[in-house]
C-alpha cells in the first residue's frame, strides 16, 4: 500500500497520539490508536515505513495534538450527555479513533474523510466499526444532504485541524449549507488568525509544517478569521458561543506558552447553528 501525502499527514497525528499513550502519566489514553498505527505500518511501503513512520516528532507537537484531542472528545461527550440520540460527525477524521475514547452508546457517529483516506482506514479496521465512514470532501454537499435527510438535529459537527486548510470561499459556501440543513446544531472547530494565510507569515507556516513532518500536503494554510465571531457573519442562524486554545490547558508544555499572547493565533471555536429552531 502506497500511502498519499494527504494519508501520511494523518499517520502523524495517530502517532502523537500513540507516543502520549506509551508514557506513564498519559494526557489521553488511547489503545485503538495503536492498534491502527501497527496495521498501517505493516501494510505501508518500506519507503514509508522509514519514513512518516520513523519521523521524529516534537514534543511540543505531541503535548498540542493530545490537549487538543482531549479538549475535543470532552466538547462531544458533554454535547452527548445533553443530547441522547444526537449525531456527531467526524470532519476530516483520518485514522482518528476517536469513536473509541468517547460515549458512543448514545449518539449516531460518522467518520468522514477524502475516499483514499477512507478506504484506508476501512482496510485497517476491518469489521471492527459499529459506525459509518464515509469517503468524501467535506465540501462536497451530498454528504450533507445524505446525513440530514436522516437527521438534521442535535447534530455535531467536529473539525479538529482541517478548515485552515481549505479555500476561504469553500468554507464560506460550507457555513451556508450547513445553515440551511441542521437545526439546533453545533459545530466546533480549529481556526487560524487570518495573518497566517499571506505574505511572510503564510511562509513561515508553509516552512515549519515541512519541518516537522516532511510533507508537501497540508502545508499552507488558505483560511483565517480576525476574530471568532467573523463566522457568525458567514450564514445566517450561526451564534459563536464559546472559545478555547490550547495554551490556556494546565498539561500545555512548555508553560510558557500560556504567557506569550499566542492563544489567539490557533484556537478553537465553538457556535451553535439555528439554535431553538
Amino acid at each position: 500500500m502506497i500511502l498519499t501525502d494527504v494519508s501520511k499527514t494523518a499517520v502523524a497525528t495517530l502517532r502523537c497520539h500513540v507516543l502520549e499513550s506509551r508514557k506513564k502519566k498519559p494526557i489521553i489514553k488511547d489503545p485503538m490508536a495503536e492498534y491502527c498505527l501497527d496495521k498501517l505500518s505493516s501494510l505501508a511501503s518500506d519507503e514509508d515505513r522509514s519514513g512518516i513512520f520513523q519521523k521524529r516528532l516534537s514534543p511540543m507537537l505531541i503535548n498540542h495534538i493530545v490537549i487538543r484531542a482531549r479538549k475535543y472528545d470532552n466538547i462531544i461527550n458533554d454535547f452527548v450527555a445533553k443530547n441522547p440520540d444526537c449525531t456527531v460527525i467526524n470532519l476530516g477524521c483520518g485514522f482518528d479513533t476517536r469513536y473509541w475514547r468517547i460515549d458512543c452508546t448514545k449518539c449516531t457517529f460518522y467518520d468522514l474523510d477524502l475516499h483514499e483516506v477512507i478506504e484506508v482506514k476501512r482496510e485497517i479496521l476491518k469489521d471492527k466499526p459499529e459506525y459509518e465512514m464515509i469517503g468524501s470532501s467535506v465540501l462536497d454537499a451530498s454528504w450533507i444532504e445524505k446525513i440530514s435527510s436522516k437527521r438534521n438535529r442535535n447534530v455535531l459537527l467536529v473539525a479538529e485541524g482541517l478548515f485552515m486548510y481549505l479555500p476561504r470561499p469553500d468554507v464560506i459556501n460550507l457555513f451556508r449549507t450547513l445553515a440551511a440543513n441542521f437545526y439546533n446544531s453545533q459545530i466546533v472547530l480549529e481556526v487560524v488568525t487570518d495573518k497566517y494565510t499571506r505574505g511572510i507569515w503564510k511562509k513561515i507556516v508553509t516552512y515549519k509544517i515541512r519541518r516537522e513532518l516532511g510533507l508537501d500536503a497540508g502545508s499552507s494554510y488558505h483560511f483565517g478569521i480576525a476574530k471568532a465571531t467573523e463566522i457568525e457573519t458567514f450564514a445566517e442562524g450561526i451564534k459563536v458561543i464559546d472559545e478555547w486554545s490550547y495554551v490556556e490547558d494546565p498539561d500545555t508544555r512548555p508553560r510558557l506558552l500560556k504567557y506569550l499572547g499566542i492563544s489567539r493565533t490557533q484556537w478553537t471555536v465553538r457556535a451553535t447553528i439555528n439554535e431553538n429552531k
